[in-house]
């Protein structure tokens, strides 16, 4: 089966909120072997709506739609699936009751007389019942094609789609589309692609993505429609092949966090970790402490932001400061020793840099960030440039860190 998705919505198009459904709809489907065609978002608009609905039952089996099925005036998502099927809206007096029954079980003597409107349904259509919401979502059969109304709100859109609509969908097949992700940081897209060259022969049936963002370049791997055990092994097949052409460049999978691998390394070496922070304020050690069981081997840090702080808090001789200055190799291997000693860890790190958008030299430009990171006897330094805003350089200097650890855990 082909799926058309179609989110609504004008707050969605001006950016003020961020298209959830649409992502973990696509996700829910694929695992089923539902096939998502197109994406499109279109405003509270009747014949904006009715409009996407058509075109999308022209292209595909189906089309799902999320939002505008509430009880205020801009809700008009009802009245377009009417007019695309052609026939007119009715209530629903299960429907209604239900509503009222919502309402009754949160403390409310009587329904809001606006939220009838969520009763009314196109004639012929399946209500599906929302145990989460008011609104309930509508399975409507045309002669173009099937509609899937659901409500926008996510925690009530998720519940009837795991609910409602995959089991009707399940009835057509037992087809899956499967996927693997494999996380690299540390490299650009364009030299990761040059790296791996042409692996499309080697990947079987499976097809390779490349995934950039600020954390690193994520690549996935998908397989299907086809039998599930089928896939799985095409994936895993693929999988091996690209884990082995990466090599180090890879420190996980699917939904693997940095912070909590370069934990889980320290925890099986039995070591623990400190942090020295000037550029990214903290965010080494935020990263870090997000993770569940942290507090067993990060021991601590230290956001050395002024000069001042470097010398009287990690021991960084001024000398060395006024010399080669506070971004540099020399002074955050000064800033890592000097947090190693600190905390009496065996591993630490240390990250400096200008993340702009002012304070940049010729010599060290905005994004030019210098990190260290010791374990044991064993010390390193590199300098690093970032593109992007303030945000973005101290993020990417946060993964930097990190990812130095792993490293350097990995040659230890």
């Amino acid at each position: 089966m082909d799926v058309e998705l179609l989110t609504v919505g004008a707050e969605l198009l001006l950016g003020f909120t961020l298209d959830r459904n649409a992502t973990h709809m696509s996700r829910t489907l694929a695992a089923r072997g539902v096939r998502v065609t197109r994406q499109v978002t279109v405003p509270d608009d009747v014949d904006a709506i009715a409009g996407a609905m058509a075109d999308g039952l022209a292209r595909a089996d189906a089309v799902i739609v999320t939002g505008g099925l509430g009880p205020t005036p801009d809700d008009v998502t009802r009245e377009a699936a009417a007019a695309v099927a052609g026939v007119p809206l009715e209530l629903d007096e299960d429907a209604l009751a239900q509503i009222r029954a919502r309402f009754t079980a949160l403390g409310r003597r009587e329904m809001p007389e606006t939220n009838a409107v969520q009763a009314m349904v196109p004639r012929g259509a399946s209500v599906l019942p929302n145990r989460r919401g008011t609104a309930p979502g509508l399975w409507i059969e045309t002669d173009r094609g099937l509609l899937v109304l659901l409500p926008g709100v996510p925690h009530e859109m998720r519940a009837l789609l795991d609910a409602e609509v995959l089991p009707r969908l399940a009835e057509g097949g037992d087809a899956v589309i499967g996927s693997r992700t494999v996380r690299t940081t540390g490299i650009a897209e364009s030299d990761l692609a040059g790296r791996l060259g042409d692996l499309g022969g080697t990947l079987g049936v499976a097809t390779l993505a490349f995934l950039p963002g600020v954390e690193g370049v994520d690549l996935r791997l998908t397989a299907g429609p086809g039998r599930g055990d089928e896939v799985a092994a095409a994936l895993e097949r693929a999988h091996a092949v690209l884990r082995d052409a990466v090599g180090v460049l890879a420190y996980g999978e699917d939904e693997d966090d940095l912070a909590a691998v370069v934990l889980d390394m320290l925890r099986e070496r039995g070591l623990q970790v400190a942090v020295a922070e000037s550029c990214t304020g903290g965010l080494v050690g935020a990263r870090l402490t997000a993770i569940d069981g942290a507090s067993t081997v990060f021991a601590g840090g230290v956001t050395s932001y002024a000069n001042a702080s470097k010398v009287r808090d990690l021991d960084v001789p001024a000398d060395l400061l006024e010399r080669e200055g506070a971004v540099s190799e020399a002074v955050v291997r000064a800033m890592a020793a000097g947090a190693r000693r600190r905390f009496a860890t065996e591993v630490a790190v240390a990250v400096s840099g200008v993340a702009g958008p002012g304070g940049g030299t010729e010599e060290k430009p905005v994004g030019t960030v210098c990190l260290a990171a010791v374990v044991g006897d064993a010390a390193r330094a590199v300098t690093r440039r970032f593109p992007g805003g303030r945000r973005e350089i101290r993020e990417r200097a946060a993964q930097a860190a990190l990812d130095m650890v792993r490293r350097s855990l990995l040659d230890a």
